[in-house]
């Protein structure tokens, strides 16, 4: 029997890392100590996770990196496969994948999924994204989808209904035609894993509301951040449904505010890959609706430092007082990067996660 999926535990707020799937993780950046991404660095920063007590470990899905000296995020592991082989390497970290909908039959995602459930014994979740980078779908031969979040809902359905059925399935939809679509075994979690979506558009958010547990949004400013969740609570309560917000931060957690901020100065700024960057925001400015767009023109250093999320820099206490004002804005997760994670990760977890739990954040 298994126990209840990470992301459903006690904790008020919860934690994961986010892009360790993928070269220089979230940070655009040539300082040597860049995220490698190698197999054993992913292997390790999970297990350091796991022991910690976060939540989850969420990838990216990236076909195509930006370019830059680094051939920034060129390089990272298939998230099926990469959740696969560490399901069986934790014991109770949620591992998640990330599928572009448009990239990935259904009936394939199903089997998929269902298999790392079974691997990890009910930790699999899945994050659904429409995609955006237009060269990506070029390498597939496959052009963006104009109303994306409509396929994703038919697409999911598919899931849902194979795993429901103990009999072959047909399914004639405006995106898929099954026929005998069989998919053995369904996935430990009924009716299927827990999902999440990452939107900042309507559509997006829409569809989250309607039909995943969790989404990821960002913001500009703490003192801000509440309005995206008050909008995705009503979206949600107009479809009956509950549906839990999560953001995304990249930190430098340091012993001094000074030495936190001069690194961040050094990898976002002194030392950023800035023809990556350059690349990075035009293709998000011109193709996504993932940040508020002002965030373009005001914050370069932080699609440096972190593709543009909410940057935690400074000492344990101050990221601490940080995470728990996110908190009180509604949020109830944080997914974390870092610059290099195995290196940064453990001091994080030691030095912030005891003051997460004295403020009562987590029991965990």
């Amino acid at each position: 029997m298994i126990k209840s999926h990470p992301l459903k535990g006690p904790n008020r707020l919860k934690l994961g890392v986010f892009s360790a799937n993928a070269d220089g993780g979230l940070a655009i950046t040539d300082v040597p100590e860049r995220w490698a991404a190698g197999w054993q660095d992913n292997l390790t920063a999970a297990q350091i996770a796991d022991r910690a007590g976060l939540e989850f470990f969420l990838p990216i899905a990236r076909w195509r990196g930006f370019g830059g000296k680094n051939r920034v995020r060129e390089w990272s592991f298939e998230t099926f496969t990469w959740a696969a082989a560490l399901a069986a390497a934790t014991e109770k970290i949620g591992l998640f994948m990330t599928v572009h909908v448009p990239l990935v039959h259904p009936l394939y995602a199903a089997k998929s999924l269902a298999t790392v459930d079974h691997v990890s014994q009910g930790r699999a979740g899945l994050n659904i994204v429409c995609g955006w980078n237009p060269k990506e779908f070029g390498m597939f031969g496959v052009p963006l989808v104009e109303k994306g979040y409509d396929q994703a809902a038919e697409w999911l359905e598919i899931v849902e209904k194979l795993y429901a059925s103990d009999e072959p399935i047909d399914y004639i939809g405006t995106y898929y035609t099954l026929k005998e679509a069989v998919s053995r075994p369904a996935s430990l979690q009924i009716p299927r894993p827990v999902t999440m979506n990452a939107a900042f558009g309507g559509p997006g958010r829409d569809f989250a509301a309607a039909s995943c547990d969790y989404l990821f949004t960002t913001f500009t400013e703490i003192a801000d951040a509440g309005k995206h969740v008050v909008d995705i609570r009503e979206r949600a309560e107009k479809k009956g449904r509950d549906v839990g917000v999560y953001t995304v931060c990249h930190v430098v957690c340091r012993e001094t505010q000074q030495e936190a901020e001069d690194y961040y100065t050094r990898y976002a700024v002194t030392m950023a890959d800035h023809d990556a960057v350059d690349q990075h925001m035009a293709g998000k400015k011109e193709f996504s609706q993932s940040h508020d767009r002002d965030a373009y023109d005001r914050y370069r250093q932080r699609f440096a430092g972190g593709a543009g999320s909410y940057p935690l820099i400074g000492t344990p206490e101050r990221i601490a007082e940080e995470m728990i004002a996110i908190s009180a804005q509604g949020y109830a997760g944080i997914a974390l990067s870092f610059v290099n994670y195995t290196q940064e990760l453990p001091y994080f977890c030691d030095r912030v996660i005891p003051l997460l739990k004295k403020a009562g954040l987590r029991v965990e």
